[in-house]
């Protein structure tokens, strides 16, 4: 019947209106973080983001652009300029060019490392694939801009700290650190192994 889906449409409606004013009576609560991670949260009924006043919090493996994380010890990116991330990358949005020593040899960092953010889409194969964690997809979205020109993003302007890299992955930051851990606690068993000693 025709009528009876129009009124449990209109219940439907009327459930989430009610929904919403009670919810809009208990918040935002004071001192709550001004994020509201609905209708998949706590909260019920229907509201409108204030955007950007209030943002919706990202998934930890959001995948907006690149970042290159820099090594906590000497602030230079941890890239070696090993060309893999450029390799993978479907749409060819990234190009490296190897930095040199003073006798004209290669060196293990980059000289030059250009996101193109404009031509990239995404996809994180980067991130995967970069052996040492030190590719990271950033969760900075605000990427609209009128000129094509500062959608190309070079090294100074990609690389962010440890302490971001952290906070916003902090599930995948925990990950790594537990598995470089395991790492090193191997490589001294192995070290004390050869020594003829027991490890400590």
């Amino acid at each position: 019947m025709r009528g009876l889906g129009i009124l449990n449409g209109l219940g439907v409606t009327a459930r989430h209106f009610a929904q919403t004013a009670v919810q809009g009576l208990v918040w935002p609560k004071p001192g709550a973080a001004p994020v509201r991670q609905t209708p998949l949260g706590t909260e019920r009924g229907v509201f409108t983001v204030q955007y950007p006043e209030e943002r919706l919090a990202l998934p930890e493996r959001a995948r907006v652009l690149p970042m290159l994380v820099a090594d906590p010890g000497t602030g230079e990116p941890k890239c070696t300029a090993c060309g893999v991330c450029a390799k993978v990358c479907p749409p060819q949005a990234i190009w490296i060019v190897r930095a040199r020593g003073a006798d004209g040899r290669p060196v293990p960092k980059p000289e030059e490392f250009v996101v193109e953010a404009g031509v990239c889409m995404g996809c994180g194969l980067c991130a995967e694939y970069c052996s040492f964690d030190s590719i990271k997809m950033n969760h900075d979205y605000e990427l609209s801009s009128y000129n094509l020109g500062s959608l190309t993003w070079t090294k100074g302007k990609l690389v962010v700290s440890e302490e971001y890299h952290a906070r916003i992955h902090p599930r995948d930051f925990a990950r790594e650190q537990e598995g470089r851990r395991a790492k090193e606690a191997a490589a001294r068993e192995k070290a004390a192994a050869r020594a003829g000693t027991a490890p400590q």
